[in-house]
């Protein structure tokens, strides 16, 4: 059987984390919680100072990437500090 790649979208705290796992399971597929991933990224870049300004350092970051492990700590309530101003 071919799977297909299911995607979420919705304000936050309307239930699509909840959701997402719960048909993930029911069909056999694999949860991936992509926004912890994008706050684990962007928490190692800062804590390692990738970002000059506005701009990340994309070869720091592509060199780093596999030291990066997001299964150990949950970023689910993390609040990270403001790094530019729009």
């Amino acid at each position: 059987m071919k799977k297909i790649v299911i995607a979420i979208d919705g304000h936050s705290s309307s239930g699509k984390s909840t959701m997402a796992k719960d048909l993930a399971k029911e069909i056999g597929y694999t949860y991936i919680d992509t926004g912890a991933m994008y706050r684990a990224v962007t928490l190692y870049c800062i804590q390692h100072g990738f970002f000059e300004g506005e701009k990340i350092k994309e070869e720091e970051l592509k060199a780093s990437i596999h030291d990066i492990d997001i299964s150990s700590v949950s970023y689910t309530h993390l609040t990270l500090p403001t790094i530019c101003s729009v």
